[in-house]
């Protein structure tokens, strides 16, 4: 149990190293602190008022109402994989091969479909601001984003704190839609990094689809955008007050040779429960620009 313990703490912080790094929607996850601990449900309370109205010198104040209502927040997501490597594998190349394929698991199948699902949950959630359009140009891109953050200012969205993702498939229309004049740098670096005050993350097209379907380990790994009815998005202009990103277990365990009862292999079995969602109150805090769905 002791040498499960050592490996567990080596092991670990690499894997948390390699998520922070590959995540695009991990910058958000402290937008919002709602505590999970204990349950797998949280309500919120959404609190309304009515607005002003004519003070009377002989019947003073209007009398105006308040609206409460509780939001529930269910969590909803449970993902798990279990991977061995045998013993004599792991030791004939000096022990690097256990940690290799676990830092390689959160890599590729861990960072893109927490990104994935939580991205199509905004872009399929009640209310937010959203329009449709086949392709976007360099004479046409800026002039997109520009009238988002005016639905979004029409709204009222607070402007601070907006974050822009754009599709990796945009990044060289948005880099060649503003004129730059170049000095004597001996190096250039054409990427636009923020427009407008937003900080701009570029998307893997991989993991920016309206809806996606949760493969089950059965038949297929992983997650695949949503046949007919999953679109691709072009961007996104997401108001981290908006939502919500939960995580509330994503803690590997690891067996070691010896305290493995199946086989004489080092063990890694990973499990995720999580959720994300979209505050109804603030649903315009999200603007979504996306392409038509294909089908076929």
């Amino acid at each position: 149990m002791a040498n499960s313990i050592t490996l567990a703490e080596k092991f670990v912080p690499v894997i948390d190293d390699i998520y922070k790094r590959t995540s695009v929607t991990e910058g958000m996850d402290s937008a919002t602190q709602v505590d999970f601990t204990g349950v797998n449900e949280v309500k919120v309370l959404k609190v309304s008022t009515t607005g002003l109205g004519d003070y009377s010198r002989e019947d003073g104040y209007p009398k105006g109402d308040v609206t409460a209502s509780w939001e529930t927040m269910t969590l909803s997501e449970e993902r798990g994989k279990e991977i061995s490597i045998d013993r004599m594998d792991n030791e004939e190349t000096l022990g690097m091969t256990f940690g290799a394929v676990t830092g390689r698991f959160v890599r590729d199948w861990v960072s893109p479909e927490l990104d994935a699902y939580r991205f199509a949950k905004y872009a399929s959630a009640t209310g937010i601001l959203t329009t449709t359009a086949a392709t976007l140009a360099k004479d046409s891109i800026l002039a997109a984003i520009d009238e988002g953050c005016r639905a979004m200012d029409e709204k009222e969205v607070p402007v601070e704190g907006r974050r822009l993702y754009v599709s990796s498939d945009l990044k060289p229309v948005l880099n060649s839609a503003l004129s730059r004049q170049w000095g004597s740098d001996g190096t250039v670096n054409t990427v636009l990094a923020g427009y407008n005050d937003m900080p701009i993350t570029y998307v893997p097209k991989s993991r920016f689809y309206t809806q996606i379907t949760l493969n089950d380990g059965k038949t297929a790994w992983g997650y695949s955008k949503t046949a007919t009815t999953g679109a691709d998005i072009n961007f996104m202009i997401i108001q981290p007050d908006a939502i919500l990103q939960v995580t509330k277990f994503a803690l590997p365990k690891i067996f070691d040779p010896d305290t493995n009862q199946d086989k004489d292999a080092w063990k890694f079995q990973f499990r995720l429960y999580h959720d994300a969602f979209v505050y109804e109150n603030k649903a315009s805090g999200i603007y979504l620009h996306k392409a038509p769905t294909t089908t076929g």
